[in-house]
């Protein structure tokens, strides 16, 4: 079979001295390249012979290691190609954030989520919160539950985002010290600083309370917009109380702090407002009957009636129920000045001011976006000059930034600043993400991808909903191409069945329902520590 062995002496010894070459297996194998198999397969060939039937043991010993280079390159490019996954950095745990996470195929992207709240916070039921009729955490869900659940591997840190480089795509991330600790050590530490790395960012930080530059509101009046606002309104409600009952309080010093005065005709307001009446004609009608009865309640709002985003129908029943339960409606008034006991109102249709004495004023009038939103907004000024938010496309791309998403309360764009929006845009990110992971023809850029992978984001309204006390609701639902509404205790039942429904856990579902058991059997408690 190899009878002309001898004829081939030039190829011999081109064998020998590619056998004396390789004494070093480690060193022949790691400089390997899949490009050579096949010069390496034709020398095992031409040297097989030598294997099993040449009587030369350096012939041989030739054959033996091409036949082992052979077998190595097989090997080598036979191993798939591990293609390193892109670094997608959350930030925020809201709506948007959150469902995001629950959608999201973190088999193709290194998630990092960071935020200085570590739980998702269901904000619907937050006025109840307040009051005692709902506990705190029972609509807290745990970040690490919610991605543990769907078996996704995220790194997650608590802590605030302060800077950012949109050039060399990084994060500032500062955590600060705990001012809550008793201990003295920790109490004078530093706040810490890391950076993050990203390829892509989704900015989901949300938006705080919007005082609208009326001075004295961020000295005087509470806020609600995170589980923090909700325990300092349920402090003060507790010391107002208390304080009332003192015997050697005047008249005049008790009517003050018995007037809660709510700014805000918004979902916010009312339903704070609502839950407000609740409490005093459930239980403190039962525990103090008679300063009960000098509590007064009183909503504030600028535009000429409340719930501006519900239909009028609605608005008039709300409107006559808050008349009946005797919360007062002053429409069409705006605040001008918060003083420590007392503030300034106007009345645009007389142009009269007026000093309102008041025990607990709460602000709940418009949000805007969150620092880091505006920072951000510093990179690309010449774009982004809306001083409301990020401006955003129909892609929820920020414009001016490459690679960078926003979504929810942060955003400036033609969608209105509803939870049930930031929710529908993390699951259309969350789907366009991964549509853009499968993509097998890699475009120049991310938004290229996405642009060619999914259609932009429509919101779809599922409808508005608001209780409004007295355990009545409205109820605005979009069905066969009309809205179809409704008031009153049916409509409250179907407010609860959505907010148990919507919760992000059966453990959350069940601890609110049982809340709602205990309230409506032994009352409701504003103790607090």
């Amino acid at each position: 079979m190899f009878a002309n062995k001898a004829n081939n002496f030039k190829t011999l010894a081109a064998l020998r001295s590619f056998n004396a070459g390789i004494t070093s297996q480690n060193k022949l194998f790691s400089t390997l390249k899949p490009h050579k198999e096949s010069s390496y397969k034709h020398l095992y060939y031409a040297t097989n012979i030598s294997v099993g039937k040449d009587k030369d043991k350096d012939n041989r010993s030739i054959g033996k290691s091409a036949q082992r280079c052979y077998s190595t390159v097989i090997s080598s490019t036979e191993q798939p190609i591990v293609k390193k996954k892109k670094t997608l950095a959350l930030l925020g745990t809201g709506w948007g954030s959150t469902t995001i996470l629950k959608n999201l195929d973190t088999d193709k992207f290194d998630v990092v989520v960071i935020s200085p709240r570590n739980y998702f916070l269901f904000t619907p039921l937050l006025p109840s919160c307040t009051v005692g009729t709902t506990e705190n955490r029972s609509i807290m869900e745990p970040i690490r539950h919610i991605v543990g659940r769907h078996g996704k591997n995220i790194r997650f840190y608590e802590a605030q985002c302060t800077d950012i480089d949109p050039v060399a795509k990084e994060l500032v991330l500062e955590r600060s010290a705990d001012k809550d600790s008793h201990n003295s050590v920790a109490a004078h530490t530093v706040a810490s600083t890391t950076r993050v790395n990203y390829d892509y960012l989704v900015v989901g930080v949300g938006g705080t309370y919007n005082t609208f530059g009326t001075p004295g509101v961020q000295e005087h009046a509470l806020f609600l917009k995170e589980m923090g606002d909700a325990s300092k309104i349920r402090r003060r409600l507790k010391d107002t109380i208390e304080k009332a009952s003192f015997g050697s309080v005047s008249e005049e010093e008790r009517s003050r702090l018995l007037h809660m005065v709510v700014v805000g005709g918004g979902p916010t307001g009312v339903e704070f407002a609502g839950e407000l009446h609740d409490l005093i004609e459930e239980d403190l009608s039962k525990w103090v009957p008679d300063l009960a009865k000098q509590v007064k309640i009183t909503l504030i709002e600028a535009l000429p009636h409340v719930l501006p985003s519900f239909d009028k129908k609605l608005v008039d029943y709300t409107q006559l129920m808050f008349k009946k339960n005797g919360i007062r409606l002053m429409t069409s008034t705006a605040v001008k000045e918060v003083k420590q006991n007392a503030l300034v109102v106007r009345d645009a249709d007389t142009g009269l001011e007026t000093e309102i004495p008041y025990g607990t004023i709460v602000w709940a009038a418009g949000i805007r976006a969150r620092e880091f939103a505006h920072t951000l907004r510093s990179k690309v000024p010449e774009i982004q000059n809306n001083g409301r938010g990020l401006i955003i496309d129909d892609f929820l791309r920020v414009k001016g930034a490459p690679n960078i998403w926003a979504l929810g309360d942060c955003t400036v764009s033609k969608n209105a600043p509803l939870a049930q929006v930031a929710s529908q845009q993390g699951k259309w990110l969350a789907k366009a993400l991964n549509s853009m992971a499968k993509d097998d023809q890699q475009l120049a850029d991310a938004y290229s991808q996405i642009e060619r992978s999914v259609k932009p984001f429509v919101y779809s309204s599922n409808g508005s909903l608001a209780y409004i006390g007295g355990e009545r609701a409205i109820a605005e639902i979009p069905m066969f191409n009309k809205s179809i509404t409704a008031g009153g205790p049916l409509a409250s039942l179907f407010w609860k069945s959505y907010c148990l429904w919507e919760l992000f856990s059966v453990r959350s579902s069940m601890s609110v329902a049982t809340d709602w058991i205990k309230r409506a059997i032994f009352g409701r408690h504003i103790s607090v520590d």
